[in-house]
């Protein structure tokens, strides 16, 4: 089969073998079978981030918007009030979600590409007592920047105050432990680090305070992260008709994680990051931000001030090469983004530095 090396952030390039799985046969997903299968990747879901003890998972059909509008609209009561981090793309849309539920919030907004002011957010908790959620993202693909998960979530347990994480694009990237980082609610979906195929998002939900979201009005029924999860607890089965084959690519990508274990797959990305800033160093290209607030799973690459340069001209250039990279999206400067998640190497990235040269070469952009 073709391979493509996608440096996108996601969907991202897959083993052959998570391609293989989507190849079953047909099967009516109300049947015991397909319930079982469920439920092991409901709990491996859970086991990627060592959360067995306090947390369980609510899977939903849809792109990881999904998941992220299920737990928004779902967790916050009629009286309470979410507190959003934007400082890209990802928290600007939890704001568009909650703004149109009607849900009580107020907003900390910072310049795309700004890192957040651990002590301003603080301050805006002791100014504001009726704020009982936090939603913040943990990688902002918007920039690359990791933004500071536990500080932020030193806050909430200050003010006592819930966490809901959009953690799309670190979830099973980088090392997240619930035992040390007690998350009250985070985000994914099946098609990024996991490494995984699009068609599936979940909400990785502790327990207790998941059971108290049963006393909330619903606000939607698709959605509804109780009405979800108590369903499936008693059918041991999705609420709604499930993206069949992906739920078993799913579980095929959940085994060669484990299998590969979190080190190895962390180790492996940040070679890869390695890789790459070395060939953009070659090529005399700018980063957007500090090294120090890289997530080493994607970063943004400021565009050359150069007549030669025309990203949608590169982009087809590394296209007709089996690449796909990426523009940006609206930060303070205008960037490119190059991804190194997925089932990718050093040595896809050595062929990319190698492309980039070359490119630059031919248009006079050096």
């Amino acid at each position: 089969m073709k391979r493509n090396i996608l440096l996108n952030p996601g969907p991202a390039t897959t083993t052959d073998s998570v391609k293989e799985a989507l190849l079953v046969p047909d099967i009516c997903p109300r049947e015991q079978e397909f319930g079982e299968l469920t439920q092991a990747v409901l709990n491996k879901v859970v086991q990627v981030v060592n959360g067995e003890s306090t947390h369980t998972a609510v899977i939903f059909t849809g792109s990881g918007t999904a998941g992220v509008e299920a737990a928004l609209s779902s967790v916050v009561p009629p009286d309470g009030k979410i507190l959003i981090l934007d400082n890209g793309a990802y928290g600007k849309r939890a704001e568009t979600i909650i703004q149109a539920y009607g849900i009580p919030y107020r907003t900390y907004r910072m310049v795309w590409g700004d890192y957040p002011d651990v002590d301003a957010v603080e301050a805006i908790f002791k100014e504001d007592g009726e704020l009982t959620h936090f939603v913040f993202v943990h990688h902002e693909t918007t920039t690359g920047m990791l933004n500071p998960l536990p500080e932020l979530l030193e806050l909430c347990r200050k003010y006592e105050v819930d966490s809901i994480v959009d953690a799309m694009s670190s979830y099973a990237g980088l090392p997240i432990d619930m035992r040390e980082l007690p998350i009250d609610y985070l985000i994914s979906s099946s098609n990024k680090c996991i490494q995984g195929m699009a068609g599936t998002s979940f909400v990785i939900a502790n327990q207790e305070k998941l059971a108290k979201t049963a006393e909330i009005p619903p606000r939607n029924l698709y959605l509804n992260l109780w009405g979800n999860h108590s369903y499936i607890e008693k059918t041991g089965q999705f609420q709604f008709t499930p993206p069949v084959q992906i739920v078993y690519a799913l579980n095929q990508a959940l085994d060669e994680f484990f299998v590969e274990t979190q080190a190895g797959r962390t180790a492996r990305y940040v070679k890869s990051y390695e890789t790459l800033l070395d060939g953009l160093e070659k090529a005399g290209l700018e980063l957007l931000l500090p090294k120090s607030q890289h997530s080493k799973l994607l970063t943004a690459i400021v565009e050359p001030d150069s007549p030669g340069y025309d990203f949608m001209e590169m982009h087809d250039y590394f296209y007709e090469n089996d690449i796909t990279i990426y523009p940006g999206k609206g930060a303070k400067q205008d960037t490119f983004r190059v991804a190194n998640i997925g089932e990718i190497d050093y040595r896809d990235m050595l062929l990319f530095n190698k492309l980039l040269l070359q490119y630059f070469e031919e248009k006079k952009i050096m």
